[in-house]
């Protein structure tokens, strides 16, 4: 074959000579991805109204109106959102609810480019308009492996196995490299950063009890010897310097790669709530496989289903009437295939830009990266490069006279010291998680607790229904204040004698003590001690 740019154009990037063998992966994959991004969208809905609902904690309007007094149309480009027409209730609902019915759909291969596009637009309508709410890689990661899958999934309305629409190579890569990204660019981070105990080994000694939401296992393996800690330190670190670099390498390699990232991933996954992120990371490396390693794995229904994919089918011959229709497709698809060229090659030379300035700041063009930065679609990965030394947690209390203090319970973060921590995951209980981030930080970098103590002194129903509980459910309270606790695990001795999973001490105030007065206005009646960031 005489390779000439044009040839190699679509070779790369035009998905009738995509890559072979690949079939079974992408279809696992897509599934699975329909999964996520129905469980990202499903846990939205019970929180969307009061985290950035009118009456929520950060309402979304209020930010939007905001950002178009000072960029003007510009605006638009750095919030990409749809909740530019409406930032109501109903609007931020509706978006849950579109993408949750799309990504099922795509769960059924219904569609499969229309519904990623649908999922995608909808998520980035609200991480770009949630501010401190959806500030996590892992909203990042969803995004930038839904944009790239609709280049990667087949086309029409029911694809079947796709083997009419193979996945383009480019896409295919830039899948892979984006798994590839995550482990080795957090492993850049962790060596960049300096934390010690990283080349101490020690950094995971602490790891299950301090990460945002541990889990019951994680309290059982916080307990395991030390030599347990120190070997999964190193080799977290061998895994993402050196053993991610065998997805790139041949077959045999790649699935040797695959067969030891799973179970890593499987163990963090039991261990520590990160929501999505690791189900995610877990299913990007279903990429590494091919269809002669699945298919011997397939059901035998499954397995009939696929190899008749394969049987050869008589091509129809085209009518003369058809020949217009011929030349419109070839115009259509040399536009379609440079379009799908320059926004691969994009998002490639902005994660390689990204990657390649955590080690040395090399004088490349910045413009094309931060072009691309609104819609979090070509991200650097920087997963634990700093371990926290402590855990905190943030309590809300109201009070109707100052001296009797009842308690806003939870739902999934840890409070009770004798309930045993949950695996919730991937569901993400974003209140929960943000008030893990304010407790290592200073009540005056995170306008979210204030934001709370004044949204529960007015007693607003969307933010109470991100608690368990409303300790005062005829009238609020009139006084709110945050107070701040350390959280330690039990031993193993105090819980069988004592029964609780956690011990703690109460530190003092986090945040300023809020009074309702009579004439509705709120006024501060204690000020917290002035405290350094706990990280």
């Amino acid at each position: 074959m005489e390779w000439t740019p044009a040839s190699v154009l679509r070779w790369l990037f035009d998905s009738e000579r995509g890559a072979s063998g690949r079939l079974l992966p992408r279809w696992f994959f897509l599934r699975a991805l329909g999964l996520i991004y129905y469980s990202a969208f499903f846990s939205l809905v019970f929180q969307i109204r009061g985290l950035i609902g009118p009456h929520g904690i950060l309402p979304a309007g209020e930010y939007l109106q905001a950002l178009a007094e000072r960029f003007g149309h510009a605006a638009y480009w750095y919030a990409p959102t749809l909740l530019w027409v409406s930032s109501g209730s109903h609007m931020l609902t509706g978006i849950c609810w579109a993408g949750m019915i799309a990504s099922l759909l795509l769960v059924l291969n219904f569609w499969p480019r229309g519904m990623l596009a649908i999922c995608f637009v909808c998520f980035l309508s609200f991480v770009s308009a949630a501010q401190d709410f959806s500030g996590y890689q892992s909203d990042g990661m969803l995004l930038e492996a839904g944009f790239i899958s609709l280049f990667f999934a087949p086309t029409g309305f029911r694809p079947g196995w796709g083997e009419e629409s193979r996945p383009s190579r480019a896409s295919l890569f830039l899948l892979v490299w984006e798994g590839f990204r995550i482990y080795f660019e957090s492993g850049v981070a962790k060596i960049m950063g300096g934390d010690a105990q990283w080349r101490n080994f020690t950094a995971l000694d602490e790891y299950y009890q301090n990460g945002p939401l541990p889990t019951w296992m994680g309290w059982h393996m916080h307990h395991w010897p030390h030599w347990f800690h120190a070997a999964t330190a190193f080799g977290t670190l061998a895994l993402e310097l050196g053993l991610a670099w065998l997805m790139f390498l041949p077959r045999r390699l790649r699935i040797l790669c695959f067969l030891l990232i799973t179970p890593w991933q499987i163990g963090i996954i039991v261990s520590a709530n990160y929501t999505f992120l690791n189900y995610l990371v877990l299913v990007l490396g279903f990429l590494l496989l091919d269809d002669q390693f699945v298919l011997p794995w397939l059901p035998r229904f499954m397995k009939r289903s696929f190899l008749a994919t394969k049987e050869a089918k008589p091509l129809g011959a085209p009518t003369p009437e058809e020949k217009w229709r011929t030349r419109i497709h070839a115009q259509f698809s040399a536009l379609k295939l440079a379009m799908t060229a320059v926004m691969l090659t994009w998002i490639f030379y902005a994660t390689l830009a990204q990657l390649v300035w955590m080690v040395k700041p090399w004088p490349l063009p910045t413009t094309p990266v931060s072009a691309l930065e609104p819609f979090r679609i070509a991200n650097r990965y920087a997963l634990f490069a700093v371990m926290t030394r402590g855990r905190y947690e943030i309590e809300f209390q109201g009070s109707d006279d100052g001296q009797t203090w009842l308690v806003y319970p939870f739902r999934f973060k840890p409070q009770d010291p004798s309930k045993p921590p949950g695996i919730y995951a991937p569901y993400q209980p974003r209140f929960d998680w943000n008030l893990w981030f304010a407790s290592l930080s200073t009540w005056r970098q995170e306008p979210i607790v204030v934001r709370t103590e004044q949204s529960l002194l007015r007693g607003d129903a969307d933010v109470l229904l991100l608690f368990a509980g409303n300790p005062f459910p005829h009238a609020p309270p009139r006084q709110v204040r945050a107070v701040i606790w350390q959280y330690w695990f039990t031993t193993p001795a105090e819980k069988r004698s004592q029964g609780t999973w956690w011990k703690r001490q109460q530190l003092g105030l986090y945040a300023p003590r809020l009074e309702r007065q009579s004439d509705g206005r709120i006024a501060v009646l204690e000020w917290p001690p002035a405290l350094e960031s706990r990280e």
